[in-house]
């Protein structure tokens, strides 16, 4: 069927394209390359998980849950959240079930955003964030990290030289994809500092918070009683659980917030795949899944290191997520895309630029690995690396 021209869509993102995760992965199906580029394993989950799915949906639940998700699920969810940040969530009016993280972000983007709103968002930033801003007919400002002597941080002057009148919200990442940085409590209090006072909002995307390195906390806004007030805080079990294509999520905040989270989740997607919120109820019962899940990645991310040492990249710091930022310089002056078009392409394995998080293509000649892998998968990946 051919589109007749008196038909298109004036389009509401013309300047949004295939996202590089989509391109990156078909460019190495295209060339059999490895792909440590889109960020999902390649093992399988524990079979437990599948089993008790498979018992949710044996029992009969295959209908609509409620529209704020498995009851058993959120009390799940508020036990998790009160045993590791010490702060009480209501199940009835301050826990949701998302479809996904990204779906979550979404739903809190046109909850709380209006038209002509600003929102600060920090990057490198992960690609869902400014197209959702920009549907809402809201500004996105754009805030970069300091990046020096090979790690990113936080530029608070630069942040607070940004809000204005119109400033909505304020979206953090942390564990951060793609550097792999974590933030401190001085930049929790920055934050708290900067929005003390006013009626910003954040939103804090915390679906790496189960992949903090090195004996470390993770710090989440819901350990922050003055921050947890006004925020929207995201979590993902697909992330946590190695079901990345499962899409469940959830989302806490106070009620007053969720409330209003709600009106539109009703009206995105109303409510999440039933047997698994109640298999993912069911399996939460043994806290050891999430509780182990950093020594987990800290060993395939040591392992992963050690046999990057061997090859010309330099490696970023990583204090969280599963993701390993290089830098490249010392093999090629190629634009980030460029370069990782020919790792694909010539050598085999697949990355993803970090100019791809950033509006302007930042250029600092580094690229993203995914480092959930099997062992062999990396054994692999970095044996075609060390040729280089």
């Amino acid at each position: 069927m051919t589109n007749d021209a008196k038909f298109s869509i004036e389009s509401k993102l013309p300047a949004v394209k295939t996202t590089i995760f989509a391109t990156m992965s078909a460019l190495a199906q295209q060339h059999q390359a490895i792909n440590l580029g889109q960020g999902f394993p390649d093992f399988a989950c524990d079979p437990s998980l599948i089993e008790q799915v498979h018992n949710a949906m044996l029992a009969g639940h295959n209908q609509y849950p409620l529209m704020p998700g498995s009851l058993s699920l959120r009390l799940a969810i508020a036990d998790k959240v009160s045993a590791l940040y010490r702060t009480d969530y209501q199940v009835d009016s301050e826990v949701t079930v998302t479809a996904g993280a990204t779906q979550a972000i979404m739903t809190c983007i046109l909850a709380c955003v209006h038209a002509g709103d600003e929102v600060i968002v920090i990057e490198p930033a992960y690609d869902s964030y400014v197209p959702t801003i920009q549907l809402v007919g809201a500004q996105p400002v754009l805030v970069a990290m300091r990046f020096s002597d090979g790690q990113f941080s936080i530029d608070w002057d630069q942040i607070k030289s940004k809000i204005s009148a119109k400033t909505r919200l304020i979206i953090i990442n942390s564990p951060h994809n793609p550097t792999g940085m974590c933030w401190q409590t001085r930049d929790l209090e920055a934050l708290a500092e900067i929005t003390r006072d006013s009626k910003i909002l954040i939103l804090s995307d915390e679906v790496y918070e189960h992949m903090v390195f090195d004996g470390e906390p993770h710090l989440s806004l819901a350990s922050h009683p003055e921050l947890a007030q006004r925020s929207f805080i995201i979590s993902s079990f697909g992330k946590t659980y190695h079901v990345t294509g499962w899409k469940i999520a959830y989302v806490l905040a106070p009620k007053a917030l969720t409330a209003e989270f709600r009106k539109v989740h009703q009206f995105n997607v109303f409510t999440v795949n039933s047997a698994m919120q109640v298999g993912i109820a069911s399996y939460m019962q043994n806290s050891n899944a999430h509780l182990q899940l950093p020594d987990f990645y800290q060993e395939k991310r040591d392992y992963f290191r050690r046999g990057l040492a061997h090859t010309k990249f330099r490696l970023l710091p990583v204090s969280g997520t599963y993701f390993q930022c290089v830098d490249y310089s010392a093999i090629s002056n190629d634009s980030e895309l460029d370069f990782a078009s020919w790792l694909t392409q010539e050598i085999g394995v697949a990355a993803i630029p970090v100019s791809a998080f950033y509006q302007d293509a930042t250029q600092n000649n580094l690229v993203r690995f995914c480092f959930a892998k099997s062992k062999e998968t990396l054994d692999l990946a970095l044996e075609r690396l060390a040729k280089i």
